[in-house]
């Protein structure tokens, strides 16, 4: 793996993401805007949150987000720092987005990186039978609310507009659904 301490002392933000090769391994340590800049493969970490009903809760991203502002989203999501694993990165996303503190999320689903992913291998989590409170940071996330499949069928077919590309991915894939 390249690694130049200069370079990643010069990241802002505690953005050093990995740079990963076919196989999952990593080729580099590079800035998360070059990354993405580049249409390079990277990890990324998503998590969705079930209620006991069965309900997915659905983030609005913050307005001022670079991508995709304002529009509902799966429940966390993040990419892994460089040498983080995706679980500690789900806890993370949890507790930064959510202020949620969970203990075991579940991998759901490894997804390849590709166009359709923002050429991001997705590491999709779980959280099932979710009965904590959710406070949104209003710096990453404006309002949530928990939907049921029926009420996210309804959002996809006539209000995607209003959704992430990702979301609209993970539910034609029928990866959103509680298992």
């Amino acid at each position: 793996m390249i690694f130049d301490t200069k370079t990643l002392e010069s990241i802002q933000d505690g953005q050093a993401i990995e740079v990963i090769s076919e196989d999952n391994r990593p080729l580099a340590i590079m800035p998360k805007r070059l990354v993405h800049r580049q249409l390079l493969m990277h990890r990324s970490v998503q998590v969705m949150v079930f209620n006991p009903e069965r309900k997915i809760y659905l983030q609005r991203r913050n307005r001022f987000k670079q991508f995709f502002p304002g529009r509902w989203d799966i429940s966390a999501r993040t990419h892994p720092l460089a040498g983080e694993s995706t679980y500690d990165a789900a806890l993370r996303a949890l507790d930064h987005e959510l202020n949620l503190d969970v203990e075991h999320p579940v991998l759901v689903r490894e997804l390849p990186a590709g166009p359709t992913t923002g050429f991001e291998r997705v590491s999709l989590y779980a959280v099932y039978k979710n009965t904590l409170p959710i406070i949104p940071n209003g710096d990453e996330v404006d309002e949530g609310y928990y939907y049921s499949q029926e009420e996210l069928t309804c959002l996809v077919k006539e209000f995607r507009e209003l959704l992430t590309p990702n979301l609209v991915v993970l539910w034609e894939s029928g990866l959103l659904s509680p298992a």
